[in-house]
């Protein structure tokens, strides 16, 4: 009886001290840190990472072709009610077996506290900076060329070749066509030409043209200009499943994909970048294949769904890097 009574009044001092908030243990520190940013999956015999280099935020004012009313509403849908819209800086590698491509190199030191995370990223996903020998520019804008190069600006990818469509190249290392730029705008052809110059004088930075591969037999690169005169997407192809790199085809999720038609400020043609951005989206759509857009949230990637003129972004789900060969069904 006694036993039973001490058993009992332990109990309820135990109860107690849970009750009042007594804790037996020390909760540990908080981390206070995100997860690495990489993200993986394979298309064909192909392996893809996506890479987080960082991000910005965008003010909706940027943005042309519905009103400001209507552009919050389509940002509210989504609980977006802040001045800016945070946006990524995404970068992708692709290890084909017999080479790692870089597509894209993020923001690098040009933004800041928020990007250049690139190289980090990278090598918390298995690989070095100097393991990679090609890489590939969607085009020349400050959050697609910085990382190539650090604060010093010496190259970050010491045995890459880089390679651009000429329409690209010509357009912002040309001295001339900096000097025509409006005063504003100089700063940009400077950093796209600071941030290749090393690879130029390496005599490893190359240009293609349209019908051209910078790697046969493994990428088909289309220009689709707009956005820049040079813009370009890259499709992988491999074992009947391919990917598509579009770049800055679009910058914002809630009001692009539902409105096509709407440009932001950055595009040197906007019309011809509705044009480009309504055929990407119309194809990707058709043959349902992998997507990457460098600013949509990380990993962005996805699939392109077409709904009347309208269009829906279909995000990755997490998931393994390869489904296994019997997956449970649950009838």
């Amino acid at each position: 009886m006694k036993h039973s009574r001490v058993c009992t009044l332990g109990g309820l001092g135990l109860a107690l001290a849970l009750m009042s908030g007594t804790s037996l243990a020390q909760a540990p520190a908080q981390v206070n840190t995100q997860v690495p940013g990489y993200y993986r999956l394979a298309v064909g015999d192909y392996e893809v990472t996506a890479l987080f280099d960082g991000y910005n935020d965008l003010s909706p004012k940027l943005l042309d072709g519905l009103t400001q009313d209507q552009i919050r509403a389509l940002l509210a849908r989504r609980s977006i009610e802040t001045p800016g819209v945070q946006t990524a800086f995404n970068a992708f590698l692709v290890n084909t077996g017999k080479q790692l491509i870089l597509v894209d190199t993020g923001a690098g030191q040009c933004i800041g506290a928020t990007a250049g995370q690139l190289s980090a990223n990278m090598q918390a996903a298995g690989y070095k900076p100097e393991q990679v020998d090609t890489i590939l520019l969607t085009h020349l804008h400050l959050d697609h060329v910085c990382g190539l190069v650090d604060a010093q600006q010496k190259p970050v990818f010491a045995n890459a070749t880089v390679y651009a469509a000429k329409a690209e190249a010509d357009y912002w290392l040309d001295p001339q066509a900096m000097a025509k730029a409006p005063a504003g705008a100089r700063e940009f052809f400077k950093i796209a030409q600071d941030s290749t110059a090393p690879y130029i004088a390496a005599g490893r930075f190359k240009t293609f043209t349209v019908g051209q591969s910078p790697v046969p037999g493994v990428v088909d690169a289309e220009l689709e200009a707009g956005h820049t005169p040079g813009s370009t997407t890259y499709r992988f192809n491999s074992q009947g499943q391919s990917i598509l790199f579009m770049g800055d085809l679009v910058h914002n999720l809630a009001v692009q994909f539902e409105h096509p038609e709407v440009s932001i400020r950055f595009d040197v043609d906007n019309q011809q970048a509705i044009k480009s951005r309504a055929k990407v989206f119309s194809d990707a759509a058709a043959s349902k294949i992998w997507v990457t857009a460098a600013h949509l949230p990380f990993p962005g990637v996805g699939h392109i769904t077409a709904m009347d003129k309208h269009f829906q972004w279909v995000p990755i789900e997490y998931g393994p890097y390869k489904r296994a060969a019997k997956v449970p069904m649950i009838e």
